[in-house]
């Protein structure tokens, strides 16, 4: 019986590949890189996942932290948590508040002051004018005066000041 092609042939050494990269980039795929920095440097490489997480007091298995109740009571075992500075970090970071650094582009907070000082609130005007280039329809042009009043209340507040003194002048 015939063997199959290639069976036969002789092993070859590749000499162009690099053995010591080759041997970096199976270490970065075998252990990825863990995000947060708690957990990071209270990690023991030498443990397993389930004794690391264990040893911080996180769950590696949710269905077994919570188990699912049944008819008879089950005994609820306490933990013993070698790292505890590892969940007073992780809490102490959930509960700063949220920054939130979303801003407009000047572009549109230009094109939206331009309309309001030009037509104040008739969007249909808003919708006819040279300068809507996207041909935004007078519904969507609301929406983003809307949106640029949410995110600049008191720049908002200062023009319409200004415009009614405006009206007021002439």
């Amino acid at each position: 019986m015939p063997k199959a092609k290639g069976t036969n042939r002789r092993k070859k050494f590749d000499y162009t590949t690099n053995r010591k990269k080759l041997k970096r980039k199976m270490a970065k795929k075998a252990a990825p890189r863990i995000e947060c920095a708690q957990i990071r440097n209270a990690w023991n490489n030498r443990k397993s996942v389930a004794q690391n997480l264990a040893e911080m007091g996180l769950a590696s298995d949710p269905n077994r932290t919570l188990p699912i109740q049944k008819v008879k009571k089950m005994e609820v075992r306490e933990k013993v948590v070698i790292n505890p500075h590892v969940i007073n970090e992780l809490e102490a970071e959930a509960s700063l508040p949220e920054v939130t650094m979303s801003t407009l582009s000047k572009e549109f907070i230009d094109y939206v002051r331009y309309m309001i000082e030009t037509y104040k609130d008739n969007y249909k005007a808003m919708a006819r004018d040279d300068l809507n280039y996207y041909q935004d329809t007078p519904h969507q042009i609301k929406k983003k005066i809307e949106s640029y009043k949410r995110f600049y209340p008191s720049e908002y507040a200062s023009l319409n000041a200004a415009l009614q003194q405006k009206m007021e002048l002439s």
